[in-house]
């Protein structure tokens, strides 16, 4: 890991949002999904806090329909760093009656995500939540401020948000408040993927080509060899070479094809690419404002 000096601006801009979080706040935490962007957070939280540790523990909801590539990372990741990764299953929210199992052709326990995520907060008390989000992912998330703060129902209300000028992050909550804190914020994906390649950051084997079992549906990949993924009886398998470039719930993430097997072919793939990454995403097309009204309910 190259700790010099960096000309990189976002990067910069990134590690100082991360040590003005541990000096303005009592409990941080980093939510970690395993995915791209809260890997490359690890790697800058790592730069941030050199020769430390990182002062935060890690915090994975886990819906218990991850893709079994992202798992097997993060915990190898947690041992290799030697880190601190709560783990709090959507299952468990399940079991208590808190959320309601969805069914059906496009059922997905992404939405029951918030539930366990703010019960997490309150248990462990955090007062501020690092996340990967990204304002160039879907249109409610350019309306984040890089300090978000959400209510004591983990509410977020879009029209009650702070000014942030000339990089002055007011950390000051009321009781009962947390922030969600985005250091990755004015990155794209393109960005992101970059920094992969320039820092040699290892991700899940998910993000390359590999073949895979899988189905056609709504003119979405889907993948095929679990049981998770709800299917038709005319839905048939096949194999493709596909890749994922997003790795949230299996339930309503999809592939694209690719034969993009390594970091420089992902870049290049992404700089011609058409759709956002999360065009993958069925969650986000349940209805236009689909992902505004989770944040107002204390989505991440």
């Amino acid at each position: 890991m190259n700790t010099t000096a960096s000309i990189n601006p976002l990067e910069n801009e990134a590690i100082y949002i991360l040590r003005e979080v541990v000096a303005q706040f009592e409990r941080p935490v980093l939510l970690f999904s395993g995915g791209k962007d809260s890997i490359t957070l690890v790697r800058l939280a790592q730069k941030a806090f050199y020769p430390g540790k990182i002062p935060f523990p890690l915090l994975h909801i886990d819906t218990g329909h991850n893709f079994p590539e992202t798992i097997e990372f993060r915990d190898r990741l947690v041992k290799e760093l030697g880190l601190e990764l709560i783990v709090r299953k959507v299952q468990q929210s399940i079991d208590e009656g808190k959320v309601i199992e969805e069914t059906g052709k496009y059922a997905s326990r992404n939405m029951l995500q918030t539930s366990t995520l703010l019960d997490a907060i309150e248990e462990f008390k955090f007062d501020a939540c690092i996340g990967g989000a990204r304002r160039d992912e879907e249109k409610a998330r350019a309306k984040e401020r890089i300090f978000s703060v959400r209510d004591d129902f983990g509410q977020w209300d879009e029209k009650n948000q702070r000014p942030e000028l000339f990089d002055m992050l007011n950390g000051e909550i009321n009781l009962g408040q947390n922030v969600r804190v985005f250091p990755i914020s004015n990155w794209t994906e393109l960005d992101v993927w970059s920094y992969i390649e320039q820092e040699n950051i290892e991700i899940p084997s998910i993000y390359f080509a590999h073949k895979r079992k899988v189905f056609h549906r709504d003119g979405l990949i889907w993948s095929f060899d679990d049981d998770i993924v709800y299917r038709e009886e005319d839905e048939v398998c096949e194999e493709l070479t596909v890749r994922f470039r997003t790795v949230g719930d299996m339930s309503c993430t999809a592939a694209v094809l690719s034969d993009a097997g390594d970091i420089v072919s992902v870049v290049q793939e992404i700089r011609e690419a058409t759709i956002s990454e999360r065009g993958a995403r069925i969650d986000d097309k349940r209805s236009e404002a689909a992902m505004e009204k989770r944040k107002q309910q204390g989505y991440f």
